[in-house]
């Protein structure tokens, strides 16, 4: 069954101590925090200050995908911030081998991921260094685009290697992930759904939207 990590993103930052309480009362397994550095993607987000903060604030692990150049200059200042995996780009160095290791070596879980653009064999040298695989459902930059129903046949060749390779990496969707396109993603082999728009934007609140997706993917999922 997929577990749920819901983007801080979408938060109100300003309340952002109540989300993290809801996000746990809704049944979220961890918090993922979007890091931007306004040159790998069109935005600027949060960095480590804010990762130190939500550390404090939430008994869940913490999820942190770095959208930065350069990301291995940033290892050892997450993991003191409190991160508990981090998820490097293919795109952002030219030494995603040692990056990946440099992860393993901070004692966080090394997490890889791709542009929608890219190509998945640009993973297949590195699965099995990492525990988790992201798979962006949208071109990332900014929240609340557009699924993009490519991932699916993504996540699904993802499931496919996993197995025959005898690896066991997470597979994580991230990008649109609402009640209608949680079903989809678990069905094709996500282990984990980031969703910031459908849980902090949901009419009941954020906890709500955590039950309402949790929901949705058990039913058509499993």
């Amino acid at each position: 069954m997929a577990v749920l990590a819901p983007s801080i993103l979408a938060a109100d930052l300003t309340q952002l101590g109540r989300e993290l309480v809801s996000i746990e009362e809704g049944g979220a397994d961890r918090v993922h925090l979007d890091v931007m550095d306004g040159r790998f993607v069109p935005n600027i987000s949060f960095g480590v200050p804010v990762v130190r903060a939500v550390h404090r604030a939430t008994r869940l692990p913490l999820d942190v995908h770095l959208m930065i150049v350069e990301p291995e200059r940033w290892v050892a200042a997450f993991a003191e911030a409190g991160a508990g995996g981090l998820t490097l780009h293919v795109e952002a160095t030219p030494h995603i081998h040692r990056a990946l290791q440099s992860v393993r070596e901070q004692g966080l879980r090394p997490g890889v991921t791709l542009n929608p653009g890219t190509s998945l064999a640009a993973l297949e040298p590195v699965l099995d260094l990492v525990d988790l695989v992201l798979i962006m459902s949208v071109n990332p930059g900014f929240g609340g685009q557009a699924f993009l129903a490519s991932a699916l046949d993504r996540i699904t060749q993802l499931t496919l290697w996993r197995a025959e390779r005898g690896l066991k990496f997470e597979i994580e969707v991230d990008g649109g992930v609402t009640s209608a396109t949680a079903p989809d993603c678990a069905r094709a082999g996500a282990d984990v759904l980031v969703a910031g728009s459908a849980v902090f934007g949901a009419p009941g609140g954020a906890a709500a939207g955590c039950r309402t997706l949790l929901n949705a993917a058990q039913r058509r999922g499993d």
